[in-house]
């Protein structure tokens, strides 16, 4: 083989190989796994170009699509944090991943803080979080507790500051008392796209590094206090917490705690109004569960007590022998 022809070979086999690491990939529920470019994401289908042709697929023939290449999230002004980011997207669950580089608090904030909103009911106001752009968001469930008209206020960036508008059309999707965690839905959105955020990886989260919580404390909007993971795994009533010395408050139940990167790693639930520095937060990986087995802790309106709590048997009766 000539010489040239065979370096001009191994050129090719190098740039497919540069291309296709660079690719996104789409694996159907049949089994195919798809390279390309995604070019376009809608509610129903995206749009995949594969070189010589583009394809609209279907999400609901698609087990998970994930994007490689470089992209911008949501926010293109902070570049640190979105650069050589990585999403990974499964159509089988609500919330999303995606590998973001840690940055100052300052930045973080900027970035995120307006996925973080004010969930109020006639009975008191807490905190919480869209996880994606279809208003899917996550509370405490004591924060909704024995309640059905609940109002979410959101708070938009604009140019003097932060536009609040509020929301009454919430749906209850999903409640667990049992680790305080509520799924609820703000249904009056039209065709707005919310801002929303990340989910970390508890397995990433080590004791002594930076943290902060954003929320209401107190009535207190959009506050942001920061501090340290003080322990990982602190056990209260057989569930295990994420400890911080960021200062906790009542309203800040239900807001998230975040890691330099403003992806959420828990959900504050817990502080002493008393002694600062000892906040407590659900762990990011019991959200996960409960949001990906939804279903099993549905809501029934026509049940407001959901999710059930089964009642004991009877104590064995302690009878005396009869005498003879």
């Amino acid at each position: 083989m000539d010489r040239s022809v065979y370096k001009f070979l191994c050129l090719l086999v190098l740039f497919s190989l540069c291309t296709a690491l660079q690719a996104d990939i789409v694996v159907l529920k049949q089994g195919q796994n798809l390279t390309g470019e995604i070019l376009a994401e809608k509610d129903t289908q995206i749009y995949l170009d594969i070189g010589v042709a583009v394809l609209t697929i279907p999400k609901d023939k698609i087990l998970k699509y994930e994007y490689t290449k470089d992209f911008k999230l949501q926010a293109p002004d902070t570049k640190d944090i979105t650069d050589t980011a990585k999403e990974l997207v499964n159509t089988d669950k609500l919330y999303r991943t995606a590998s973001l580089k840690k940055t100052t608090i300052e930045k973080a904030v900027d970035f995120i803080s307006e996925a973080v909103v004010k969930v109020s009911t006639p009975s008191g106001t807490g905190s919480g979080f869209f996880f994606n752009e279809e208003g899917y968001l996550i509370t405490n469930y004591h924060v909704i507790e024995k309640e059905t008209k609940i109002e979410v206020t959101v708070f938009q960036k604009a140019k003097n500051g932060f536009e609040k508008k509020k929301f009454k059309k919430v749906k209850i999707e999903a409640l667990n008392p049992f680790i305080d965690l509520a799924l609820l839905k703000v249904e009056d959105l039209g065709d707005k796209k919310v801002k929303f955020a990340y989910f970390g990886d508890i397995d990433d989260v080590k004791v002594g590094q930076q943290t902060f919580a954003i929320g209401s404390p107190l009535g207190l909007e959009r506050t942001v206090t920061d501090g340290v993971i003080s322990t990982k795994n602190r056990a209260f009533g057989g569930l295990v917490y994420i400890q911080t010395n960021a200062d906790i408050n009542p309203g800040n139940s239900g807001g998230p705690l975040f890691n330099l990167a403003g992806e959420v790693i828990g959900v504050t639930n817990m502080g002493y109004v008393f002694f600062g520095g000892l906040g407590f937060a659900i762990p990011i990986d019991y959200v996960k569960h409960f949001i990906e087995n939804r279903e099993a802790f549905a809501y029934d309106k026509d049940n407001p007590n959901t999710g059930y709590k089964y009642l004991q048997p009877d104590k064995r009766r302690n009878r005396k022998k009869r005498q003879r």
